[in-house]
C-alpha cells in the first residue's frame, strides 16, 4: 500500500491461528503526514484484542497529533484494559522528518538506504511500562528521513535480528513475509510492519 510518498505492509499471524490475536497495526494518513503505530495487547485473546482496538480508535481520531500527546490520550482511554505496548512512528513529509516513541515491547527500527550514512541504522528505545496502566516518563525522538529509508516495526512475537540481510530495494510486502516467516515465533501473536519512503520527503 501507499500513503504520503510512503509504501508500506503488514504481516500478522495470531497465536496458534486464534480468530482474534492481540498484536494491531493502525496506519493513518494526515496532510502532508502518515502515522504509523503498532500495538501488542497484555496477554492473548479477546481482551488483549479488545485493548488494542480501543487504542486504534483513539489513534484514529488524532493522526496529526505528535507522538507524546498521542501516547497520553491511548494511556487515558485504555485505564481498565489489560493494557499494552505501543510504538508511534508520524512521518512530516514536508518537513523530511520522522518522530517516533514506544512504550513497551514493540520494537522499532530505522535503516539508511545510503550506504555512507552514519550510523547505518536507528534503534527505537522503548521504554518499560503498559499504555493503559503504568506509563513512563516520555521523550520522542526525532530523525531526518530520506528516499529509501525503512522503517520497520515488530511485536514481541518476532524474535531479534529481524533487520539483518534485509534487501532495502525490495518491497515492503515481500520484507513484511520474510521476517516473519524466518523470526515469527510460535509462541505469541506475531506482528511485523515495514514502510520505505519511496521519494525524496525534504
Amino acid at each position: 500500500m501507499t500513503a504520503r510518498n510512503l509504501e508500506w505492509s503488514a504481516a500478522h499471524r495470531p497465536l496458534n491461528g486464534a480468530a482474534e490475536s492481540g498484536d494491531l497495526c493502525v496506519v493513518h494518513p494526515f496532510p502532508n503526514g502518515l502515522l504509523i503505530a503498532v500495538l501488542d495487547g497484555a496477554g492473548h485473546g479477546a481482551e488483549a484484542a479488545a485493548a488494542v482496538k480501543a487504542a486504534a480508535r483513539i489513534l484514529a481520531l488524532y493522526p496529526d497529533e505528535s507522538p507524546i500527546p498521542l501516547m497520553l490520550r491511548c494511556h487515558e482511554g485504555l485505564r481498565g484494559t489489560r493494557g499494552a505496548a505501543l510504538s508511534i512512528a508520524s512521518f512530516r513529509m514536508a518537513e523530511g522528518l520522522m518522530t517516533w516513541l514506544g512504550v513497551g515491547n514493540v520494537e522499532g527500527v530505522l535503516l539508511r538506504s545510503d550506504p555512507a550514512a552514519e550510523p547505518e541504522s536507528e534503534s527505537l528505545v522503548v521504554r518499560p511500562g503498559v499504555v493503559g496502566r503504568t506509563l513512563p516518563p516520555l521523550a520522542a525522538a526525532v530523525l531526518p528521513i530520506e528516499e529509501g529509508d525503512t522503517l520497520i516495526f515488530t511485536t514481541d512475537g518476532v524474535s531479534h535480528g529481524f533487520a539483518e540481510s534485509l534487501a532495502l530495494d525490495a518491497a515492503p510486502k515481500r520484507n513484511a513475509d520474510l521476517i516473519l516467516a524466518r523470526h515469527g515465533k510460535d509462541t505469541d501473536d506475531a506482528l511485523v510492519v515495514v514502510a520505505r519512503c519511496m521519494e525524496s520527503v525534504s
